[in-house]
Formats: C-alpha cells, sequence, structure tokens
C-alpha cells in the first residue's frame, strides 16, 4: 500500500472517520511499513492533570478516608510532641520535687506518642501502598485497553518503544508520584495549619518572626519547579525515544548484523542516551538545587526565632520552656512546606509521566457501529466495489473511483507495482480504514452497515509476513477459533501441510513458540497462519505475497494448501509472483490508485497491455512456453 503522508483515517466520510485494528501485524498495515514516531503533542495544565488523577484517587475513597484518620491521629501525636517538650523542660527549671514527679509522667507520655506515632505510620504506608498500585493498574488497564481500540493508522505513525515507554516508565513515573506524595500532601496541610495555629497560641511575635521566610520558600519553589516540569517532561520523551531505538534495533538484529551496521547502531543508542543523560542531569541538578537552599531559609528562620525569643525571655515574656516548644512548633510549621515543596518537585516527573498517558488515552478512536448496524450472518461472499476512492490526505488520493464485482466462491488477483493501491484495497474491504467516497458491499448491503465484529469474523487473512504469538503450537492455531477441540485443530493443520513438521516437534502441537515464532522457518509459521485461517473457516480469503519469501519446495506446500482453503471462497490475492495467479478468475492490473486492465490471464495476455508487459518481464525466456 501506498505511504501515509499524514495520520491515516483522519479523512471523514458519512460513517465514520477512524479505524480499528486488526489481524495485521503490530504497527503495520497489510502491506505498508511502520511510519516514523509521530509529533510530540503539548503537555497539559499542571492543574488539568492533577484532576483527572484525582479521578483515579477518588475510587478509592474509602481507603483515602482511613488514611485520613491514620494522618489526623499522627497530627495530634506530632503536635502534642513539643508542647510536652517544652512542659518538661520547664518542670527541670523549677527544681520542685512535684515537678520532677510531672516529668517523668510526661516522659513516659512522650514514649507512647512516639511508640503509637510509628504504628500509626506503618498501617498508614501499608495502607497508602495498595491504594496507589490500584491506582496504578487502573491506569495501565485503560492505556492498554484503550491501546487495543486505536486504529491501524495510529500504530503507522508511533513507534512501539515509544508506546511501551508510556505504558511502563510513564505509568510507574505515576505510581512513584502516588505512593510518595498524597500522603505527605495531607499531612502537610494538617500539619502546617495545627503547628501555625499552636505557634499563635504560645507567642503571636515569635510567629510573625518565623513566618519571614515563608515568601522566600514560595518564591523558591515557584522558580524550580517552572524550570523541573519543562525538563521532567522532555526526559520522559528521550526515555521513550531510547526505548523505541532499543526494541527497533532488537527487532533488527539480524539485518543490522547481515549489513555490518553494528557500528551505527551504537553511535545512535550513543546519541540518544546521551541526549537523555544531558537532560536528565539536567532536571537532577535542578531539582537538587531545592532542599540545600531551603536549608539556608530554615536555618535563617531558627536564627530569627533564637533571637526574639531570646529577648523575649529575658524581659520574663515567655519561659525557656516555651521557647522550646516554639522551635518545635517551627520545625513542624517548616518540615511540611519544605516537604510539600519537594514532592511538588517529584510531581512534576508523575505528571509529566500522567501527561504522556493521558495523550493517548485522549487519542480518538474508532468510530463506533451505526446505531442500526446488523450482524453479517452466514455471508455469502459476493463483494462489490462502487465508485470507492480513498486517500491518507485529502489532496493525496490513493485510490480513484474504483469499480468491480467478485462473486461468491471467485477469486481475484492484485497486481501492479508497488504502492499502486492494492493493498488499500483489502484494507477498506477489512474496514481499517473506512472509505472516503463511493461504498463497498458485501452481500448487497454496505460493510459500514454491519458490525465490524461480525465484519471482520467472514475473512480470513495470510500475511507475507505472518505473526505468531508466544505460545504453544497448538494455541496459534486455535487464535481464530479459541473453543475449537484438538480434533479440529489436527485437522486444520493436516488440510494445510503443516503436520508433517508439527509431528517432528518435540512436543509436537504443546510445543512452544518465541515471540513471532523465532524457533521457526519463515515456510513453517507461514504453514500455521494457513492452519489458524483453515480452522477459522472464513468466508472471504485474503493472500498478501503469502509465498514471497520462501524456497521453492516449502512454496509448493503453501500453494497446495492455500489450493484448498481457496474452493469455494471468495479470495482476494495480491502477488508480485505473477505464475502464482494464473487460475484467478479475474486478475486487475492497479496503477495510481485505478484499474488499468482486467480479465482473465489469456486474455490479458492475448490484449498484450500492461499485464502482458509486466507477465513476460518476469519470464522473458519462458514466453512461447505460456503461450501455448
Amino acid at each position: 500500500m501506498s505511504q501515509p503522508n499524514n495520520r491515516p483515517g483522519d479523512n471523514k466520510s458519512q460513517y465514520g472517520n477512524r479505524v480499528s485494528g486488526g489481524p495485521a501485524r503490530p504497527g503495520r498495515s497489510f502491506g505498508g511499513a511502520r511510519g516514523g514516531e509521530g509529533p510530540v503533542i503539548k503537555p497539559k495544565n499542571f492543574s488539568g492533570t492533577i484532576r483527572r488523577l484525582w479521578s483515579y484517587l477518588s475510587k478509592e475513597r474509602k481507603f483515602l478516608a482511613i488514611i485520613l484518620i491514620f494522618i489526623l491521629f499522627d497530627a495530634a501525636i506530632t503536635l502534642l510532641s513539643p508542647y510536652i517538650v517544652g512542659v518538661s523542660i520547664d518542670a527541670m527549671s523549677s527544681r520542685s520535687p512535684a515537678a520532677f514527679g510531672m516529668l517523668e509522667l510526661l516522659l513516659i507520655i512522650l514514649v507512647i506518642a512516639y511508640a503509637a506515632d510509628g504504628l500509626v505510620t506503618f498501617f498508614q504506608g501499608w495502607l497508602m501502598a495498595g491504594v496507589s498500585q490500584r491506582i496504578v493498574k487502573d491506569l495501565r488497564q485503560a492505556l492498554f485497553g484503550k491501546l487495543q481500540k486505536l486504529p491501524v493508522a495510529y500504530f503507522d505513525t508511533h513507534t512501539h518503544g515509544e508506546l511501551m515507554s508510556r505504558l511502563a516508565n510513564d505509568v510507574d513515573n505515576v505510581s512513584n508520584s502516588i505512593s510518595q506524595s498524597v500522603t505527605q500532601v495531607m499531612s502537610g496541610f494538617i500539619a502546617i495549619t495545627g503547628s501555625l495555629i499552636m505557634m499563635l497560641v504560645l507567642s503571636p511575635l515569635l510567629t510573625l518572626a518565623s513566618l519571614i521566610t515563608v515568601p522566600l520558600v514560595i518564591l523558591l519553589t515557584r522558580t524550580i519547579s517552572r524550570k523541573t516540569s519543562v525538563l521532567f517532561k522532555d526526559q520522559q520523551e528521550q526515555l521513550g525515544k531510547l526505548n523505541a531505538h532499543v526494541e527497533e534495533t532488537i527487532s533488527g538484529i539480524q539485518v543490522i548484523k547481515a549489513f555490518n551496521h553494528e557500528d551505527k547502531v551504537i553511535a545512535g543508542f550513543d546519541a540518544v542516551n546521551m541526549k537523555l543523560c544531558e537532560v536528565g542531569v539536567k532536571a537532577q541538578i535542578w531539582s537538587g538545587f531545592l532542599m540545600p537552599i531551603m536549608n539556608v531559609i530554615n536555618n535563617v528562620g531558627f536564627a530569627a526565632i533564637a533571637l526574639v525569643g531570646g529577648i523575649l525571655a529575658v524581659k520574663n515574656v515567655i519561659t525557656v520552656g516555651m521557647i522550646a516548644s516554639f522551635l518545635g512548633y517551627s520545625r513542624q510549621f517548616v518540615r511540611p512546606i519544605n516537604d510539600l515543596a519537594n514532592i511538588f518537585n517529584i510531581l512534576q516527573s508523575g505528571v509529566a509521566g500522567a501527561e504522556r498517558v493521558f495523550e493517548v488515552l485522549d487519542e480518538q478512536e474508532e468510530a463506533a457501529d451505526l446505531p442500526a448496524a446488523i450482524v453479517l450472518e452466514n455471508p455469502k461472499g459476493d463483494v462489490v466495489f462502487e465508485n470507492v476512492s480513498f486517500g491518507y490526505r485529502p489532496d493525496v488520493p490513493v485510490l480513484k473511483n474504483v469499480s468491480f464485482e467478485s462473486g461468491s466462491g471467485s477469486s481475484t488477483a492484485l497486481v501492479g507495482p508497488t504502492g499502486a493501491g492494492k493493498t488499500t484495497i483489502v484494507n477498506l474491504l477489512t474496514r481499517f480504514y473506512d472509505v472516503t467516497g463511493g461504498r463497498i458491499l458485501i452481500d448487497g448491503r454496505d460493510i459500514r452497515e454491519y458490525t465490524r465484529d461480525s465484519l471482520r469474523k467472514c475473512f480470513g487473512i495470510v500475511l507475507q509476513d505472518t505473526y505468531l504469538f508466544a505460545g504453544t503450537v497448538k494455541d496459534n492455531i486455535k487464535y481464530g477459533k479459541p473453543d475449537a477441540a484438538d480434533e479440529e485443530v489436527e485437522a486444520a493443520a493436516a488440510m494445510a501441510n503443516a503436520d508433517v513438521f508439527i509431528k517432528r516437534l518435540a512436543k509436537q502441537y504443546d510445543t512452544m513458540l518465541s515471540e513471532n515464532g523465532g524457533n521457526l522457518s519463515q515456510g513453517q509459521r507461514q504453514l500455521l497462519a494457513i492452519a489458524r485461517v483453515i480452522l477459522a473457516n472464513p468466508s472471504i480469503l485474503i493472500l498478501d505475497e503469502a509465498t514471497s519469501s520462501i524456497d521453492t519446495r516449502t512454496e509448493l506446500y503453501i500453494q497446495d494448501a492455500l489450493f484448498n482453503i481457496m474452493k469455494d471462497r471468495t479470495t482476494f490475492i495480491i502477488a508480485h509472483r505473477l505464475n502464482t495467479i494464473r487460475g484467478a478468475d479475474m486478475i486487475m492490473v492497479i496503477d495510481h490508485g485505478e484499474i488499468v486492465e482486467r480479465g482473465s490471464h489469456n486474455f490479458l495476455i492475448d490484449k498484450q497491455g500492461v499485464y502482458y508487459r509486466m507477465f513476460f518481464n518476469q519470464f522473458k525466456n519462458m514466453e512461447e512456453l505460456y503461450k501455448t
């Protein structure tokens, strides 16, 4: 098919403007090459992303309420401790026996309070870990489910590694941010409020002295967060590019070695890795500025409290114990501000990851079935194209007013130069894309009037580059019919001529296959793909260069298997090797999105047109043989 010039599927029609994925290899359409990474979408605003994350947090209201109770209990203990310390110091200063008795009681209370605080903190962390993991599970599940609903066009324009990075790294960033920030934000605000109240009760003058550092903290946090938000977003994008490069390299390792491109690939990885390193260093340096400068500001605040407190103590306005209590409350007041500033910094990374996740979740899915869509039952396989036009971009048409009929049980071959529109025809037939003009009918009804599920069940597809999943041989054959009995699986394998090599495997049908059947030859994978189609028993068969990359002997096995399943089925064959389509009922020559010739093999040879030249260009030395 022609390469997309922009995001495929953006063209609208009266029936919808998006497409769904299907049995083609992930990241590509039939015969199409995987596109490059799409443009990076600008991030949404911080508050908007936080609100969306809160929609996931709200599902855990019950546990969050329990965590809040623990936080309130913890805050009460924390606020009580400095007061007890101050009273204890004043009791020691009085030197009376009664005061020492009270001191002993206060110390016991303080020990019990700290022990209870540790226990509450443990349960609080335990509950929060469960909350954060459940939220991330839902987010990851939503993202993976969304990927299944996105059109093929989306995968044509986004690299696999980039999408995997969003599903793994970005979601993990969200997890870390939630687990670290939610409780600290809640406890921080409570601690700040409680400490401020206690400070005002003890001494308004000392409170005023301690608050002089707050504007500095706010200014510092705002300045650094603006810089780190950009850097963390850039860091996540660079990490996605690195994952995409690694995934592409591993998938194409044989090609890399065959062309001696190891050094070039390493150099490319080093460039991406260095960029990630540079961005990561900048992000960490800027985020690392926060705490050292914050400590300096805090020390200035403590010095101010000590100065003012000392003056007030000399004038007998407050006691030494009160100053000690105030310092404790001041520390409790400042520490949450520091924590919140640091957490806000951590949130930048989490929000950057969340934004990238939400970008995928916000992608438009394939158009829903029409309200009156019907189920395609017992399809006969009559296919009609009526003035069908299509383009990946409105200004670049790929098909132009294509019309033809393929009756039930007939075979139609599509031939022509690369990019002529052959694969686009079958992509439209299977509704991987929707037409932008005209209509396609199956059994007399527009295919957009059928439900997608029932429409696609009537197709069986064998690709040039077939895909097998990690699992057993039996599981891969049963992919189109999961409830098939073992006898049906074996019968389908026998009909596909695949049982010969399957029985030579160590565990036969229970042999585990690696990803994409890497432990099988290309021909063996094709035979399994054919067995899978036979078991699914489709009404319409699509063969996309199904024998172009295998040896001649295996091709005979595959052609024999294909002849078996083509009987009484409407079949569309895309082929460049023209000797494989001589028996087709109709051969259509596609060029520049139009049907320039059509007819049987003998008719087109006698016509001595485009097909004639294509055929004898491949078989110049066999001209007389094929004329007879």
